[in-house]
């Protein structure tokens, strides 16, 4: 049986709003990982649908 305290601590470490991109902190992290499933910042998102390479 899991832990719930392992669990709990998971989360957390997922939502922390760190842009695996940019490494910067912004709140539009947390709202692109559950909109898209990636943890990218509003202006990573934005140039990465310009620029996708």
């Amino acid at each position: 049986m899991i832990k719930d305290e392992n669990l709990k601590e998971e989360d957390l470490r997922e939502l922390d709003d760190i842009c695996d991109e940019c490494k910067e902190k912004d709140e539009s992290v947390s709202q692109n990982l559950i909109l898209t499933g990636f943890k990218i910042c509003k202006s990573c998102r934005v140039s990465k649908t310009i620029f996708p390479i």
